[in-house]
C-alpha cells in the first residue's frame, strides 16, 4: 500500500545514463585501461571471440561474467550494464571522438571479414571451374 505523495517505484541514482550499448561500454572501459582484446580475454579466462562478440553487441555476457568484467575493467556493474554511474576516463579527453573511433574499428573489422569472405568465395569458384573443366 502506498500513501498519498509516496511512490512505489525504485529510485535510480540521479544522473543520466550514457547512450552507449553494453558492447560500447566494455570497449570504452578496456580502451581506458589500455588493454588489448587478447589481454582482457586472458584475464577473464575466455576466448577472444567471446569478448569480441560482447564488444560488437553480437552476444551478451551472463551475470557472472558481467561482474567479472566490472572488476577487471575497474568500473561499477551498474555503469557496465546500464551506463548509470561514473564512466572510465577517456584517454583522449575528447568525448566526441569516441563514437568515430568505434565506427572506424567496426569498419576495419567488417573490412577484414569481407576480405576473408571474398577469398573463400574465390577458392570455391576456382574449385568449381577446375571440376567443370575435368
Amino acid at each position: 500500500m502506498t500513501f498519498p505523495g509516496e511512490s512505489n517505484t525504485i529510485p535510480f541514482p540521479s544522473g543520466r545514463a550514457d547512450g552507449d550499448t553494453l558492447g560500447g561500454r566494455i570497449w570504452r572501459a578496456r580502451d581506458a585501461l589500455g588493454l588489448e582484446l587478447s589481454d582482457l580475454a586472458s584475464r577473464l579466462g575466455l576466448p577472444e571471440e567471446t569478448v569480441s562478440g560482447w564488444e560488437r553487441d553480437h552476444a551478451e555476457p551472463d551475470t557472472k561474467a558481467l561482474f567479472m568484467l566490472a572488476g577487471v575493467l575497474s568500473v561499477s556493474p551498474s555503469w557496465l550494464i546500464a551506463g548509470i554511474g561514473e564512466a572510465p576516463a577517456d584517454p583522449s579527453g575528447d568525448e566526441y571522438l569516441h563514437p568515430l573511433l568505434r565506427q572506424l574499428r567496426e569498419i576495419h573489422q567488417l573490412h577484414d571479414q569481407t576480405g576473408k569472405a571474398i577469398a573463400a568465395l574465390e577458392a570455391e569458384v576456382a574449385k568449381l571451374i577446375k571440376t567443370d573443366q575435368n
